[in-house]
């Protein structure tokens, strides 16, 4: 984990994606996948530092949220601007499709 890319608890996370543009991983330590994902969601954070910002929320640790927000499969991104989600990708995916997916919303 960078700087870039805080963990975030159910007592941050309202004031994490409240403002702006934040895409959160919500991802489990035991899931293969999500490990996978970690170094491209940091490359990410550090190419688009600035202009998106990017969270992780650990669904274990925290199932209120990931239920309220209807995360089935892991990983999950969520998106969310000003608060709210706008778009959302499942699973994991080459740095090139997230990134195009990212620049759709900036």
């Amino acid at each position: 984990m960078t700087d870039l890319i805080p963990h975030l608890t159910d007592k941050s996370f309202a004031a994490a994606v409240a403002n702006g543009l934040t895409v959160v991983d919500f991802w489990a330590p035991w899931c293969a996948p999500c490990r996978e994902l970690g170094p491209i969601t940091e490359a990410l954070a550090t190419e688009f530092k600035g202009q998106i910002a990017f969270a992780k929320l650990n669904v274990d640790d925290y199932t209120a949220l990931s239920e309220q927000y209807e995360v089935l499969s892991m990983p999950t991104l969520v998106i969310f601007k000003d608060g709210k989600p706008l778009d959302r990708i499942i699973g994991s995916q080459p740095i090139e499709k997230l990134r195009a997916r990212i620049q759709q919303v900036l």
